[in-house]
């Protein structure tokens, strides 16, 4: 019967893993998420893994390949173990990984905005100010257009603090 494991794999060495145990026939799932990074001063979406180093592997032992074979697969360091047999991950939870990744409409917590979208802000020092979303600062923080006297002043606040 085809059970879930959960693999320890190197550092940054998942896809390779991945591909080793593809070739060996085991069905490999590890979930990733897209986040906004600045890169160079640039916004860019990447994809990261869910849980580094982590992989979801399903098989059936009785049948092979064996956990010894799949310890020894380059790229893997080990089971995930409760004592001495690897530890079984339930469908269940697997098919939630699944339709979270697949639904996956936000990066970092947040929608991504435009410039020159309205923003109500919700907390910090201007709560309850209409601002207008100027460009992001950073991964936490958002360059946004304040109407104080008469005059748009930019002013970062952090994005936890703003109400899209």
């Amino acid at each position: 019967m085809n059970r879930w494991y959960l693999l320890y794999c190197k550092r940054g060495e998942q896809s390779r893993a991945k591909l080793h145990l593809e070739n060996q026939a085991i069905e490999c799932y590890y979930p990733q998420i897209e986040i906004e990074k600045i890169k160079r001063g640039k916004r860019q979406i990447v994809s990261e893994p869910m849980f580094p180093s982590y992989m979801f592997v399903r098989f059936d032992y009785e049948q092979g390949p064996s956990f010894t074979t799949l310890r020894s697969t380059r790229g893997v360091v080990d089971f995930i173990r409760f004592g001495a047999q690897p530890q079984i991950v339930s469908d269940a939870l697997i098919d939630e990984l699944k339709q979270l990744e697949s639904a996956q409409s936000l990066c970092d917590g947040h929608e991504i905005l435009e410039p020159g979208q309205s923003v109500s802000v919700k907390a910090g020092q201007f709560a309850g100010f209409e601002a207008i979303f100027k460009e992001a600062d950073g991964d936490a923080r958002s360059i946004m257009l304040v109407n104080l006297i008469n005059k748009s002043v930019p002013v970062s606040i952090d994005n936890r603090d703003l109400d899209v």
